[in-house]
């Protein structure tokens, strides 16, 4: 059974946050497979020194990685997440990242969040359960 789709809206961005949007995307993708446990270390190595973002930064920096990315836009959501939280850490912030599932029917899903509030998603605060965030440090 296949799950009905579309993609995101995609906009044109300028040549410097087109750059590196790419490189974050890039960067993302083998990231994306590797194991949890060392998903988390990196994640948690890369964030460090970062300020929390705010909303309007997370979501900046999630619509500049569907820009550049069919996988983003579409079905990629762990590749989307991580790609757009070192996004926002080259801008110089950290949002919360998140990876959990809802169990009826079951998904998996990754996502970014400010203050407990999903950015960018279609779905409501706890539809899924985390299982996995990676917080900015105080």
């Amino acid at each position: 059974m296949s799950v009905p789709m579309s993609l995101e809206h995609q906009s044109r961005l300028p040549v410097g946050r087109r750059l590196l949007a790419l490189l974050a995307v890039g960067v993302a993708r083998p990231l994306a497979g590797l194991r949890p446990r060392r998903l988390r270390k990196v994640l948690e190595f890369v964030r460090r020194g970062a300020p929390p973002a705010t909303a309007q930064q997370a979501l900046s920096a999630r619509e500049a990685v569907v820009a550049v990315s069919l996988r983003c836009a579409g079905q990629g959501c762990l590749q989307r997440s991580i790609a757009a939280s070192l996004y926002c850490r080259a801008r110089g912030s950290w949002p919360t990242w998140c990876t959990g599932v809802r169990t009826n029917p079951f998904a998996a899903h990754a996502w970014i969040q400010v203050d407990g509030q999903p950015i960018g998603e279609h779905h409501p605060t706890g539809y899924y359960r985390p299982l996995l965030t990676i917080p900015p440090v105080p």
